[in-house]
Protein backbone atom coordinates (compact mmCIF):
# COMPACT_ATOMS: atom_id res chain seq x y z
CA UNK A 1 0.00 0.00 0.00
CA UNK A 2 1.48 3.24 -1.07
CA UNK A 3 2.01 6.22 1.67
CA UNK A 4 -1.26 8.07 2.94
CA UNK A 5 -1.00 11.59 2.83
CA UNK A 6 0.76 13.33 5.71
CA UNK A 7 -2.27 15.80 6.03
CA UNK A 8 -4.81 12.85 5.95
CA UNK A 9 -3.39 11.62 9.08
CA UNK A 10 -3.56 14.91 10.96
CA UNK A 11 -7.30 15.30 10.28
CA UNK A 12 -7.83 11.82 11.32
CA UNK A 13 -5.73 12.49 14.12
CA UNK A 14 -7.28 15.83 15.12
CA UNK A 15 -11.06 14.35 14.57
CA UNK A 16 -10.36 11.94 17.40
CA UNK A 17 -9.09 14.35 19.24
CA UNK A 18 -11.71 16.52 19.03
CA UNK A 19 -14.73 13.93 19.31
CA UNK A 20 -12.78 12.61 22.42
CA UNK A 21 -12.84 16.31 23.80
CA UNK A 22 -16.94 16.13 23.59
CA UNK A 23 -17.10 13.04 25.57
CA UNK A 24 -17.56 10.44 22.49
CA UNK A 25 -16.07 6.95 23.91
CA UNK A 26 -12.55 7.22 23.13
CA UNK A 27 -12.29 3.95 21.22
CA UNK A 28 -14.88 5.15 18.90
CA UNK A 29 -13.08 8.60 18.84
CA UNK A 30 -10.21 6.98 17.84
CA UNK A 31 -11.76 4.50 15.19
CA UNK A 32 -13.40 7.03 13.37
CA UNK A 33 -10.08 9.50 13.21
CA UNK A 34 -8.33 6.31 11.75
CA UNK A 35 -10.97 5.42 9.28
CA UNK A 36 -11.50 9.09 8.39
CA UNK A 37 -8.22 9.93 7.65
CA UNK A 38 -7.50 6.99 5.68
CA UNK A 39 -10.68 7.64 3.39
CA UNK A 40 -9.21 10.80 3.01
CA UNK A 41 -6.16 10.16 2.46
CA UNK A 42 -7.28 7.80 -0.77
CA UNK A 43 -7.09 4.40 0.79
CA UNK A 44 -10.65 2.36 -0.69
CA UNK A 45 -12.65 0.37 1.74
CA UNK A 46 -10.92 -3.19 2.07
CA UNK A 47 -7.76 -0.49 2.27
CA UNK A 48 -8.60 1.29 5.37
CA UNK A 49 -9.96 -2.27 7.02
CA UNK A 50 -6.48 -3.51 6.30
CA UNK A 51 -4.81 -0.64 8.41
CA UNK A 52 -7.36 -0.63 11.06
CA UNK A 53 -6.66 -4.71 11.46
CA UNK A 54 -2.91 -3.90 11.25
CA UNK A 55 -3.15 -1.15 13.92
CA UNK A 56 -5.05 -3.63 16.07
CA UNK A 57 -2.81 -6.19 16.10
CA UNK A 58 0.33 -4.38 16.62
CA UNK A 59 -0.85 -3.63 19.64
CA UNK A 60 -1.55 -7.07 20.67
CA UNK A 61 1.58 -7.65 22.83
CA UNK A 62 1.06 -4.62 25.27
CA UNK A 63 -2.74 -5.47 25.53
CA UNK A 64 -1.51 -8.79 27.04
CA UNK A 65 0.88 -7.67 29.43
CA UNK A 66 -1.86 -4.84 30.78
CA UNK A 67 -4.29 -7.95 31.55
CA UNK A 68 -2.02 -9.66 33.66
CA UNK A 69 -1.02 -6.16 35.14
CA UNK A 70 -4.71 -6.41 36.11
CA UNK A 71 -4.28 -9.45 38.32
CA UNK A 72 -1.86 -7.36 40.23
CA UNK A 73 -3.58 -4.50 40.38
CA UNK A 74 -7.03 -5.89 41.48
CA UNK A 75 -5.11 -7.96 44.31
CA UNK A 76 -3.31 -4.80 45.77
CA UNK A 77 -6.52 -2.51 45.63
CA UNK A 78 -9.29 -4.94 46.85
CA UNK A 79 -6.90 -6.97 49.80
CA UNK A 80 -6.62 -3.83 51.44
CA UNK A 81 -2.58 -4.25 51.01
CA UNK A 82 -2.49 -0.95 49.57
CA UNK A 83 -4.00 1.23 52.37
CA UNK A 84 -2.16 -0.85 55.25
CA UNK A 85 1.57 0.35 53.40
CA UNK A 86 -0.32 3.91 52.63
CA UNK A 87 -1.28 4.05 56.48
CA UNK A 88 2.10 2.56 57.47
CA UNK A 89 4.13 5.37 55.61
CA UNK A 90 2.06 8.31 56.74
CA UNK A 91 1.90 6.61 60.67
CA UNK A 92 5.72 5.91 60.91
CA UNK A 93 6.98 8.90 59.51
CA UNK A 94 4.73 10.96 61.80
CA UNK A 95 3.23 14.67 61.50
CA UNK A 96 6.41 16.79 61.37
CA UNK A 97 6.95 15.05 58.07
CA UNK A 98 3.10 15.02 56.78
CA UNK A 99 3.25 16.36 53.49
CA UNK A 100 6.45 14.04 52.27
CA UNK A 101 4.94 11.48 54.25
CA UNK A 102 1.88 12.02 52.00
CA UNK A 103 3.76 11.95 48.74
CA UNK A 104 5.64 9.21 49.89
CA UNK A 105 3.06 7.02 50.45
CA UNK A 106 0.77 8.00 47.15
CA UNK A 107 4.16 7.53 45.48
CA UNK A 108 4.49 3.74 47.02
CA UNK A 109 1.00 2.99 46.42
CA UNK A 110 1.21 3.93 42.45
CA UNK A 111 3.99 2.50 42.38
CA UNK A 112 3.54 -0.84 43.17
CA UNK A 113 1.03 -1.12 40.29
CA UNK A 114 -2.48 0.48 41.70
CA UNK A 115 -4.01 3.25 39.00
CA UNK A 116 -3.47 6.84 40.43
CA UNK A 117 -6.84 7.89 41.04
CA UNK A 118 -7.07 5.08 43.41
CA UNK A 119 -4.05 5.98 45.25
CA UNK A 120 -5.07 9.16 45.76
CA UNK A 121 -8.62 7.75 46.69
CA UNK A 122 -7.14 5.38 49.44
CA UNK A 123 -4.36 8.07 50.81
CA UNK A 124 -6.97 11.23 50.81
CA UNK A 125 -9.23 10.54 53.87
CA UNK A 126 -5.64 10.01 55.85
CA UNK A 127 -4.88 13.42 54.28
CA UNK A 128 -7.76 14.97 55.21
CA UNK A 129 -7.28 13.73 59.03
CA UNK A 130 -3.73 14.84 58.94
CA UNK A 131 -4.30 17.88 57.18
CA UNK A 132 -6.75 19.41 59.87
CA UNK A 133 -4.11 18.57 62.81
CA UNK A 134 -1.23 19.81 61.40
CA UNK A 135 -3.54 23.02 59.68
CA UNK A 136 -2.44 22.05 55.95
CA UNK A 137 -4.49 23.39 53.34
CA UNK A 138 -6.16 21.15 50.49
CA UNK A 139 -4.27 22.84 48.04
CA UNK A 140 -1.12 21.59 49.36
CA UNK A 141 -2.62 18.28 50.08
CA UNK A 142 -3.97 17.68 46.82
CA UNK A 143 -0.92 18.45 45.32
CA UNK A 144 1.49 16.37 47.73
CA UNK A 145 -0.85 13.42 46.62
CA UNK A 146 -1.26 14.32 42.65
CA UNK A 147 2.53 15.07 42.78
CA UNK A 148 3.67 12.06 44.69
CA UNK A 149 1.29 9.72 42.45
CA UNK A 150 2.70 11.05 39.46
CA UNK A 151 6.29 10.36 40.28
CA UNK A 152 4.83 6.71 41.15
CA UNK A 153 3.51 6.32 38.00
CA UNK A 154 6.43 6.38 35.90
CA UNK A 155 7.89 3.45 37.60
CA UNK A 156 5.16 1.11 38.14
CA UNK A 157 4.38 -1.84 36.41
CA UNK A 158 1.25 -0.36 35.01
CA UNK A 159 -0.45 0.07 31.78
CA UNK A 160 1.42 3.37 30.34
CA UNK A 161 4.72 2.26 31.56
CA UNK A 162 3.85 -1.54 29.65
CA UNK A 163 2.82 0.99 26.53
CA UNK A 164 5.32 3.09 27.21
CA UNK A 165 8.58 0.33 27.11
CA UNK A 166 6.38 -1.88 24.36
CA UNK A 167 5.99 1.08 21.93
CA UNK A 168 9.99 1.83 21.97
CA UNK A 169 10.80 -2.17 21.89
CA UNK A 170 12.64 -2.42 25.40
CA UNK A 171 11.92 -4.46 28.44
CA UNK A 172 9.60 -3.00 31.02
CA UNK A 173 11.86 -3.22 33.91
CA UNK A 174 14.60 -1.16 31.72
CA UNK A 175 11.64 1.58 31.80
CA UNK A 176 10.89 1.59 35.50
CA UNK A 177 14.99 1.50 36.11
CA UNK A 178 15.19 4.40 33.89
CA UNK A 179 12.50 6.51 35.22
CA UNK A 180 13.70 6.11 39.17
CA UNK A 181 15.96 9.35 39.22
CA UNK A 182 12.84 11.21 37.35
CA UNK A 183 10.80 10.10 39.69
CA UNK A 184 12.75 11.24 43.01
CA UNK A 185 13.27 14.41 41.19
CA UNK A 186 9.33 14.76 41.03
CA UNK A 187 8.75 13.07 44.93
CA UNK A 188 11.16 15.87 46.12
CA UNK A 189 9.38 19.00 43.76
CA UNK A 190 5.88 17.68 45.02
CA UNK A 191 6.75 18.26 48.67
CA UNK A 192 8.58 21.10 48.12
CA UNK A 193 5.83 23.11 46.31
CA UNK A 194 2.72 21.77 48.57
CA UNK A 195 5.28 23.15 51.46
CA UNK A 196 5.34 26.64 49.71
CA UNK A 197 1.71 25.98 49.69
CA UNK A 198 0.86 24.55 52.91
CA UNK A 199 -1.38 27.62 54.04
CA UNK A 200 -2.86 29.03 50.66
CA UNK A 201 -6.14 27.92 49.99
CA UNK A 202 -9.09 26.55 51.55
CA UNK A 203 -8.83 24.74 55.38
CA UNK A 204 -9.48 20.91 55.82
CA UNK A 205 -13.31 21.95 57.97
CA UNK A 206 -14.51 19.72 60.50
CA UNK A 207 -17.61 18.69 57.93
CA UNK A 208 -14.72 17.32 55.49
CA UNK A 209 -14.01 14.94 58.25
CA UNK A 210 -17.28 13.94 59.29
CA UNK A 211 -18.47 13.70 55.69
CA UNK A 212 -15.42 11.27 54.82
CA UNK A 213 -15.72 7.90 52.22
CA UNK A 214 -13.41 5.75 52.89
CA UNK A 215 -12.59 3.11 50.61
CA UNK A 216 -14.30 0.13 51.11
CA UNK A 217 -12.01 -2.48 52.65
CA UNK A 218 -12.19 -5.80 53.59
CA UNK A 219 -13.06 -7.08 57.02
CA UNK A 220 -9.59 -8.36 57.43
CA UNK A 221 -6.95 -6.06 56.83
CA UNK A 222 -3.64 -7.90 56.15
CA UNK A 223 -0.45 -7.49 58.21
CA UNK A 224 2.37 -5.21 56.80
CA UNK A 225 4.64 -8.04 56.05
CA UNK A 226 1.98 -10.28 53.83
CA UNK A 227 0.76 -6.43 51.86
CA UNK A 228 4.45 -6.20 50.60
CA UNK A 229 4.57 -9.84 49.52
CA UNK A 230 2.94 -8.90 45.88
CA UNK A 231 4.78 -5.71 45.14
CA UNK A 232 8.10 -7.00 46.74
CA UNK A 233 8.20 -10.31 44.84
CA UNK A 234 7.21 -8.50 41.63
CA UNK A 235 9.74 -5.69 41.67
CA UNK A 236 12.42 -8.60 41.95
CA UNK A 237 11.42 -10.89 39.78
CA UNK A 238 11.01 -8.03 36.80
CA UNK A 239 14.64 -6.27 37.67
CA UNK A 240 16.07 -9.92 37.67
CA UNK A 241 16.93 -10.02 33.80
CA UNK A 242 18.54 -6.30 33.76
CA UNK A 243 20.47 -7.51 36.75
CA UNK A 244 22.02 -10.46 35.91
CA UNK A 245 23.11 -8.86 32.91
CA UNK A 246 24.69 -6.48 34.56
CA UNK A 247 26.25 -9.02 36.80
CA UNK A 248 26.69 -11.10 34.08
CA UNK A 249 24.74 -13.83 35.74
CA UNK A 250 23.85 -15.72 32.12
CA UNK A 251 21.81 -18.47 33.55
CA UNK A 252 19.53 -15.86 34.64
CA UNK A 253 19.84 -13.31 31.70
CA UNK A 254 18.77 -16.57 29.45
CA UNK A 255 15.29 -16.79 31.80
CA UNK A 256 13.00 -13.96 29.90
CA UNK A 257 10.66 -13.18 32.80
CA UNK A 258 8.10 -11.31 31.16
CA UNK A 259 5.77 -9.21 32.56
CA UNK A 260 2.69 -11.40 31.51
CA UNK A 261 4.36 -13.86 33.49
CA UNK A 262 5.48 -11.95 36.64
CA UNK A 263 2.49 -9.79 37.42
CA UNK A 264 0.17 -12.58 37.75
CA UNK A 265 2.50 -14.92 39.53
CA UNK A 266 3.21 -12.15 42.13
CA UNK A 267 -0.29 -11.70 42.81
CA UNK A 268 -1.34 -15.10 43.44
CA UNK A 269 1.50 -15.60 45.66
CA UNK A 270 0.76 -12.03 47.68
CA UNK A 271 -2.80 -13.18 47.98
CA UNK A 272 -2.02 -16.75 49.29
CA UNK A 273 1.13 -14.83 51.75
CA UNK A 274 -1.87 -12.81 53.01
CA UNK A 275 -4.36 -16.00 53.44
CA UNK A 276 -6.75 -14.93 51.38
CA UNK A 277 -6.55 -17.59 48.80
CA UNK A 278 -10.63 -18.09 48.35
CA UNK A 279 -10.77 -13.97 47.42
CA UNK A 280 -8.57 -14.86 44.15
CA UNK A 281 -11.51 -15.09 42.08
CA UNK A 282 -13.24 -11.98 42.89
CA UNK A 283 -9.68 -9.84 43.26
CA UNK A 284 -8.95 -11.10 39.45
CA UNK A 285 -12.63 -10.00 38.38
CA UNK A 286 -11.78 -6.38 39.93
CA UNK A 287 -8.71 -6.73 38.04
CA UNK A 288 -9.82 -7.32 34.43
CA UNK A 289 -12.84 -4.46 35.12
CA UNK A 290 -10.16 -1.96 35.16
CA UNK A 291 -8.36 -3.15 32.53
CA UNK A 292 -11.00 -3.39 30.62
CA UNK A 293 -11.00 0.28 29.09
CA UNK A 294 -7.39 0.40 28.78
CA UNK A 295 -7.57 -2.32 26.62
CA UNK A 296 -10.30 -0.79 24.63
CA UNK A 297 -8.10 2.28 24.34
CA UNK A 298 -5.31 0.33 23.47
CA UNK A 299 -7.11 -1.00 20.29
CA UNK A 300 -8.25 2.24 19.52
CA UNK A 301 -4.88 3.65 19.77
CA UNK A 302 -3.28 0.92 17.34
CA UNK A 303 -5.61 1.45 14.78
CA UNK A 304 -4.91 5.67 14.90
CA UNK A 305 -0.68 4.69 15.23
CA UNK A 306 -1.42 2.57 11.92
CA UNK A 307 -3.09 5.47 10.08
CA UNK A 308 -0.04 7.72 11.10
CA UNK A 309 2.80 5.01 10.36
CA UNK A 310 1.34 4.09 6.79
CA UNK A 311 1.42 7.68 5.73
CA UNK A 312 4.25 10.17 5.29
CA UNK A 313 3.62 12.06 8.44
CA UNK A 314 6.70 11.01 10.28
CA UNK A 315 8.97 11.60 7.23
CA UNK A 316 7.71 14.99 7.29
CA UNK A 317 7.83 15.70 10.97
CA UNK A 318 11.66 14.38 10.58
CA UNK A 319 11.73 17.16 7.79
CA UNK A 320 10.42 20.21 9.19
CA UNK A 321 12.42 20.10 12.81
CA UNK A 322 15.96 19.18 10.72
CA UNK A 323 14.86 22.66 8.80
CA UNK A 324 13.97 24.44 11.64
CA UNK A 325 17.55 23.50 13.77
CA UNK A 326 15.67 22.25 16.59
CA UNK A 327 17.19 19.03 18.14
CA UNK A 328 14.74 16.34 17.39
CA UNK A 329 15.25 15.00 20.93
CA UNK A 330 12.20 17.47 22.32
CA UNK A 331 9.55 15.50 19.73
CA UNK A 332 9.73 12.52 22.57
CA UNK A 333 8.63 14.78 25.65
CA UNK A 334 6.20 17.05 23.51
CA UNK A 335 4.53 14.21 21.74
CA UNK A 336 3.87 12.50 25.55
CA UNK A 337 3.05 16.23 26.83
CA UNK A 338 0.70 17.00 23.94
CA UNK A 339 -1.13 13.16 23.21
CA UNK A 340 -1.58 13.42 27.18
CA UNK A 341 -3.12 17.05 27.47
CA UNK A 342 -5.56 16.08 24.65
CA UNK A 343 -6.92 12.93 26.16
CA UNK A 344 -6.30 13.94 30.07
CA UNK A 345 -5.18 10.57 30.44
CA UNK A 346 -1.64 9.42 30.97
CA UNK A 347 -1.72 5.70 29.92
CA UNK A 348 -4.30 7.05 26.53
CA UNK A 349 -1.55 9.48 26.35
CA UNK A 350 1.49 7.58 25.85
CA UNK A 351 -0.53 5.17 23.80
CA UNK A 352 -1.00 7.69 21.16
CA UNK A 353 2.31 9.19 21.30
CA UNK A 354 4.42 5.98 20.87
CA UNK A 355 1.57 4.37 18.58
CA UNK A 356 1.95 7.79 16.15
CA UNK A 357 5.26 9.04 17.25
CA UNK A 358 8.03 6.60 17.61
CA UNK A 359 8.79 5.85 14.02
CA UNK A 360 9.68 9.50 13.65
CA UNK A 361 11.59 9.68 17.14
CA UNK A 362 13.68 6.97 16.61
CA UNK A 363 14.40 8.89 13.11
CA UNK A 364 16.74 11.39 14.83
CA UNK A 365 18.11 8.82 16.48
CA UNK A 366 17.32 8.49 20.05
CA UNK A 367 17.73 5.46 22.10
CA UNK A 368 14.53 3.21 22.34
CA UNK A 369 14.49 3.22 26.11
CA UNK A 370 16.20 7.27 26.02
CA UNK A 371 12.88 7.79 23.69
CA UNK A 372 10.47 5.83 26.02
CA UNK A 373 11.68 7.59 29.30
CA UNK A 374 11.02 10.84 28.01
CA UNK A 375 7.34 10.01 26.03
CA UNK A 376 6.78 8.52 29.46
CA UNK A 377 7.70 11.33 31.89
CA UNK A 378 6.40 14.30 29.17
CA UNK A 379 2.56 12.19 29.22
CA UNK A 380 2.56 13.42 33.28
CA UNK A 381 2.85 16.97 32.41
CA UNK A 382 -0.79 17.79 31.61
CA UNK A 383 -3.08 14.65 31.92
CA UNK A 384 -4.77 16.14 34.91
CA UNK A 385 -7.10 18.66 33.01
CA UNK A 386 -10.69 19.22 33.74
CA UNK A 387 -11.87 16.76 30.83
CA UNK A 388 -10.78 14.01 32.22
CA UNK A 389 -11.63 11.87 35.17
CA UNK A 390 -8.52 12.04 37.34
CA UNK A 391 -9.37 15.83 37.61
CA UNK A 392 -12.91 14.70 38.91
CA UNK A 393 -12.21 12.28 40.82
CA UNK A 394 -9.61 13.77 42.84
CA UNK A 395 -11.97 16.75 43.49
CA UNK A 396 -14.04 14.70 45.02
CA UNK A 397 -11.87 12.97 47.12
CA UNK A 398 -10.74 16.07 48.82
CA UNK A 399 -13.75 17.66 48.70
CA UNK A 400 -12.70 20.65 46.84
CA UNK A 401 -15.33 22.67 44.32
CA UNK A 402 -14.51 22.41 41.08
CA UNK A 403 -12.63 26.03 40.77
CA UNK A 404 -10.67 25.27 43.65
CA UNK A 405 -9.38 22.13 42.14
CA UNK A 406 -8.58 23.84 39.12
CA UNK A 407 -6.11 25.82 40.97
CA UNK A 408 -3.93 22.70 41.56
CA UNK A 409 -3.71 22.39 38.19
CA UNK A 410 -0.50 24.69 37.71
CA UNK A 411 1.46 22.98 40.92
CA UNK A 412 1.03 19.54 39.42
CA UNK A 413 2.28 20.71 35.88
CA UNK A 414 5.41 21.54 37.79
CA UNK A 415 5.80 18.46 39.69
CA UNK A 416 5.54 16.49 35.77
CA UNK A 417 7.50 19.03 34.25
CA UNK A 418 10.21 18.72 36.19
CA UNK A 419 10.38 14.90 35.85
CA UNK A 420 10.50 15.14 31.83
CA UNK A 421 13.06 17.73 32.25
CA UNK A 422 15.20 15.65 34.13
CA UNK A 423 14.80 12.73 32.04
CA UNK A 424 15.75 14.33 28.80
CA UNK A 425 18.48 16.35 29.69
CA UNK A 426 19.65 12.43 31.06
CA UNK A 427 18.22 10.55 27.88
CA UNK A 428 17.89 13.19 25.03
CA UNK A 429 21.06 14.89 25.72
CA UNK A 430 23.97 12.61 27.86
Amino acid sequence: MHLLPWWAALVGLAVAIILILKKLNPVYSLMLGAILGCLLGGAGLSQTINVLIQGSQSVMGTVLRVIAAGMLAGVMMESGAADVIAKTIVNKLGDQLALFSLALATMVITGVGVFIPVAVLIVAPIALEVGQRMHISKLALLVALSGGGKAGNIISPNPNSIAAAKGFGVNLSQIMIADFIPSVVGLIVAVLVASFLKHRGSAVLDTDIANLTKPKQPTELPSLATALVTPILAIVLLLLNPLSSLLHIHGLTNLNLDATYVLPFAAVVGTLAMRKGRQLKAYAQSGIARMTDVVMILIGAGMIGALITTSSLPNKIIELIKISHVSGVFLAPLAGILMAAATASTSTGVILATGSFSKAILGFGVSPLGAAAMVHTGATVIDHLPHGNYFHVTANAMHMEIKERSRSIIYETLVGLSMTIVATVMYGFF
